[in-house]
Parts: C-alpha cells; sequence; structure tokens
C-alpha cells in the first residue's frame, strides 16, 4: 500500500510531460501480438547473489531479503561466496567467514555450524530459497594456508589460502557431506531438494589457485559427497567466467567433456550433473567524460556460452544458471575507486539490464537451450555511504532504481509474444558492436491470464543528455469480446522509481535527517506514471502514445 501511495504522489508531483525533455521529430513505432507466442517467460531475473555471506543476517540485509521475496511471485533464489571460510564471521568488502570447519588438536575434523544456521535461518524467514555455493577453503583444510585472509582494496582478496585446492580431498568430500547433511536435518530433504548446489565460484582464473584438472576432483568430490548425503540433489558447475574469454570457453568445454567421458575422481561412477553455470559480464568505461556500458561483451559471453552446451548433446538440454551476469565484474568496486561504475546509481542500470534480457531470450531461442537464471550479483553494502556505487540493490535501506526494475519483471508472466520496434538495434549488431550509435528503443512482452505486460526501454551505452522519443504503441491480438483494458504505466527515469534524484535533491546528504530518510523511502518503490486509465480496444487492438526519456525504462501493464 506504501509503494502504490508512494506511486501516485510521484505521478502527481512529477507529471509525464512536465519531467520529459522536448521529444524527437520521427514517432519510434512499438507493435504486439497478443496471438504469436514465441515461448515461454521463465522468471530468470529472480536470482540475485553477494560476495560478503555475512551482510545476510545484518539489519539491512534482513530487510532487503524480504523484500527480494516480494519482487516476485515464484521463489527469489540467493547465492552467496564464503560459506566455507575460516573466520570470526565478520564481514568485510569481498569477504566473509563462517568458520564452519577446523581440526583440532588431534587433526580430527570439528564442524561449526552456528554462523551457517544464522544465514540460512535468514533466508528460511524471508522466504527465499538458497543457491548453496560450495567454496571457499577452510583453513584447516588449505594446501597453503598462509597468507590466509588478504584485505580489500590493498590488496586481492582471493590471493590467499581461501582460495587454494584441499590438502586432503576426500576430507573436504567429506566436509561437504556433513555440511549438505546438516542441513537436510535442519530444513528437511524435500525443500533441499529444490535448492541449486554449485561448485566453487570461476576456477577458470585467481578464485582457483589450482589446475583445471584439481578443480575437476574437487568437483567430482564435493559432488559426491551432496548427493551421499541427499539423493537425487541438483548440483552441477563450474561457474567459470565470461565464455567470450577463450581461456575460460576451454575449461568449460573441459569441464562438460569431463562430466560426459571421465569418472569421478570420489567414486568411480559417473559423475553427476545437473545443470550448467558460468557468468557473463559487460564492461563499461569512460568515454570523454561520461559513462559508456558495454553491453556487446555480455552478450558475448552468453552467446559462446550457448554455444559450447548446444554442442554437446548429451548436456544441451540441461538447466542453465548464469549464476552472475552484470554490467561488469566487481560489485565491491565503488565509483570512488572506479568512475565508470557511477551508472549502477540511476536509471542507465535499468536500462541496461532490461535491453539484456530480451537478449538472452532471443539467445536462448537461437541455441534452443534452457536458461534459467540470469543471476544479478548485487545485493548490498552495510556501513557505507548513501549512493557510494557500489553495485547493490539498495543503500541503507534505501531501494534504487535497478530494484524497482526487478519489480517490473515480477509482474510479467505467461507466454513472450511477437513484438516489433522501428527504433530496436538487431540482436546481431548489439552482439557485435554494441548500442553506439542509435538508442535501442525496444520491448519484450508478454500474455497471461486476462493480463498482457510490455517491458519497454529506451536504451544507449553512452550516458548523454538526449532529446526524450515520442512512441506509439499498438497491442493486436486482443481476446474476442473485450471491449476495455486497464493500463497501469509504470516507469524508471530520472523523476520516477528513483530515490537516487531525490537525495541528489536533498544535497547528497551522509546523515540524513529523519524526514529526510522518510522521503527517500517514499520515493525508492516502483511508481506509476500517471494514475490506471481504461483504454478503449477498437478491432481487438489498443494503442497508446507516450515520451519515452534516454535511459527510461516502463512497464505497461494491461487487464481485462
Amino acid at each position: 500500500m506504501r509503494k502504490l501511495l508512494a506511486a501516485l504522489i510521484c505521478a502527481a508531483v512529477f507529471p509525464a510531460a512536465a519531467s520529459a525533455p522536448a521529444m524527437a521529430q520521427s514517432p519510434v513505432l512499438i507493435r504486439v501480438d497478443l496471438t504469436r507466442t514465441l515461448g515461454s517467460y521463465k522468471p530468470i531475473t529472480s536470482w540475485f547473489g553477494y560476495d560478503e555471506a555475512n551482510y545476510t543476517t545484518m539489519k539491512y540485509g534482513r530487510q532487503l531479503l524480504a523484500e527480494l521475496h516480494d519482487l516476485s511471485p515464484v521463489p527469489v533464489h540467493i547465492r552467496a561466496h564464503h560459506l566455507f571460510t575460516s573466520g570470526n564471521g565478520v564481514p568485510e568488502l569481498k569477504w566473509s567467514s563462517t568458520n564452519v570447519f577446523s581440526l583440532d588438536g588431534q587433526g580430527r575434523p570439528v564442524y561449526d555450524f552456528a554462523i551457517i544456521d544464522r544465514i540460512f535461518d535468514a533466508y528460511k524467514r524471508a522466504g527465499v530459497r538458497p543457491m548453496v555455493e560450495l567454496g571457499f577453503m577452510p583453513k584447516d583444510l588449505s594446501a597453503k594456508p598462509d597468507p590466509y585472509q588478504v584485505h580489500f582494496p590493498g590488496g586481492n582478496p582471493t590471493a590467499g589460502g581461501s582460495n587454494e585446492p584441499p590438502k586432503d580431498y576426500v576430507l573436504w568430500g567429506e566436509l561437504v557431506r556433513k555440511f549438505t547433511e546438516h542441513l537436510v536435518q535442519r530444513y528437511g530433504a524435500q525443500e533441499t531438494r529444490t535448492w541449486y548446489w554449485e561448485v566453487w565460484n570461476e576456477p577458470d582464473i585467481f578464485y582457483w589457485h589450482g589446475t583445471r584438472q584439481d578443480y575437476f576432483k574437487l568437483y567430482d568430490y564435493a559432488a559426491a559427497g551432496v548427493r551421499a548425503a541427499l539423493p537425487g540433489a541438483m548440483v552441477g558447475g563450474p561457474a567459470t567466467t565470461g565464455p567470450g574469454d577463450k581461456n575460460a570457453a576451454a575449461f568449460l568445454e573441459e569441464f562438460l567433456k569431463h562430466c560426459a567421458t571421465e569418472r569421478s575422481a570420489a567414486d568411480g561412477k559417473a559423475v553427476p550433473l545437473s545443470f550448467i553455470s558460468f557468468h557473463a559480464k559487460g564492461q563499461p568505461t569512460m568515454a570523454d567524460g561520461h559513462v559508456r556500458m558495454g553491453l556487446d561483451k555480455e552478450l558475448t559471453s552468453v552467446a559462446e556460452g550457448f554455444r559450447i552446451v548446444r554442442s554437446n548433446p548429451k548436456f544441451d538440454k540441461l538447466p542453465i544458471i548464469l549464476s552472475e551476469a552484470d554490467p561488469e565484474g566487481c560489485a565491491a568496486c565503488s565509483a570512488k575507486m572506479n568512475p565508470a561504475n557511477a551508472y549502477r546509481n540511476g536509471p542507465l542500470y535499468a536500462a541496461y539490464t532490461a535491453s539484456a534480457l530480451k537478449g538472452f531470450f532471443e539467445l536462448q531461442d537461437r541455441y534452443k537451450v534452457n536458461l534459467i537464471s540470469m543471476l544479478s550479483w548485487s545485493f548490498e553494502f552495510e556501513d557505507r555511504d548513501y549512493f557510494e556505487g557500489f553495485r547493490s540493490l539498495a543503500t541503507n535501506g534505501i531501494d534504487k532504481p535497478i530494484l524497482n526494475l526487478f519489480r517490473m519483471t515480477g509482474l510479467m508472466s505467461g507466454s513472450r509474444v511477437w513484438s516489433s520496434s522501428t527504433s530496436a538495434v538487431p540482436l546481431d549488431d548489439i552482439v557485435k558492436f554494441g548500442v553506439r550509435q542509435t538508442p535501442d528503443i525496444d520491448v519484450l512482452a508478454t500474455k497471461g491470464d486476462r493480463q498482457a505486460a510490455l517491458l519497454v526501454w529506451n536504451y544507449h551505452d553512452d550516458d548523454v543528455p538526449a532529446e526524450a522519443s515520442d512512441v506509439k504503441v499498438t497491442i493486436d491480438g486482443m481476446p474476442v469480446g473485450v471491449r476495455r483494458v486497464l493500463l497501469s504505466h509504470y516507469r524508471i527515469d530520472d523523476r520516477h522509481s528513483n530515490a537516487y534524484t531525490v537525495w541528489k535533491d536533498m544535497g547528497s546528504p551522509q546523515t540524513p535527517s529523519a524526514e529526510q530518510y522518510a522521503r527517500l523511502k517514499a520515493s525508492d518503490g516502483l511508481q506509476l506514471l500517471e494514475s490506471p486509465r481504461w483504454l478503449d480496444v477498437e478491432a481487438g487492438t489498443v494503442t497508446l502514445t507516450m515520451l519515452l526519456p534516454r535511459q527510461a525504462t516502463s512497464l505497461l501493464q494491461i487487464t481485462w
């Protein structure tokens, strides 16, 4: 109710015509046909992750988990690093710990699940579902334990003993078995069988200090440990970096070959593989004093990963989890550290993600693979400045515009249907060149039970001022007998669903007053551009027009 009231207030305070620049000369024509189904709309955006597992149980972490649960009608999956890392449970940037495993004075394993239980209990209370990442290496199990922790940003946090292979693979497999067994006992076999169990993170780069064959052995023992405690568990990997890189592509190919043709080092049986995971990242830069995004790099990695999966007949129907899919690679690198990361605070991040989302679906259709997740590696950072420019969904409890994009996609359901736009940049052009010439003004449309939803964006890689575009939307194929439909028009732009602009208008306070904080909360949710209104249906067609600013995103929700 609070979000809806805020939406109506914002629509009154910031009318669409008043907030939009002058319109472009040529209107953009968008057409949707509700009778032409392309495929199912899978909720691939209902997945999130973060480095700092201990943030889960902190004030704003608990608050955000509840909001993530509420943004989607389907279960939201959460992935976190450092579930096995040794330490006192106090998080730092790019570091967390649970102290789940140690050896006593006689070299016997000691398992301590106290911190793990607090993390997973928080997931249960929020109603979200863990995607269990099995990593990193406990200090007493590390082949090279010292130095164990390297602090960021002074050093590379993956350079220490937490990213070494185990000194005993049998003991590693038993750790995974005991860990899985504990979770099964605590939450039940029926519940834990709905979880995805992923082995490690980015073993093709510095997150893993061993060889490829060392990782395959690590995977074998981990998979056997999970399945020993939970028969039929969904276990997979290898969570490699973007296959647009040749080394990452070769690692993914060799891993799939290992699973397809070799026997497990743990038990001599076939290597279990329930899903395939890899990552995809863009590459923003600074160009002539402004942010320039790199959507082409992210889509190239997705395309190459899909090609690799499709080329393996044994696994080409397995679920694919993009267990990190983001505009770049370092969530904990703020805009203070990298000015190009300033995109994270405003509406550009949302428009980029909307364009990427359609690209992912089109690539899935092209390669005929089973994509189930584009996990956003973004959560929140406790005790940091407001809008410091981390890749996060919220800052000090204030939602950022990107979270409202995921609220939009959570309102879409049913089937993807045919659409076209006279200003869409073709997928192949985005993959090759990015969006560097004309803007990508395009639409992703769905049809559900007595409703349709159109996600419309005006995206450009270059974050520079531009005229708004005059857009005409035509929706064909309305059901016979429907004479009127109700339009709810949600918007993310400089003045809607955007607490960042409100914060800047306040003078960018780092210690906002109670009144200022309340104003920020009143403006941080998904907001309507205008009050809901009825539209006439003529000969099975609905038409409407709107102004769409650069880097803005709209959700047109039609119900009947």
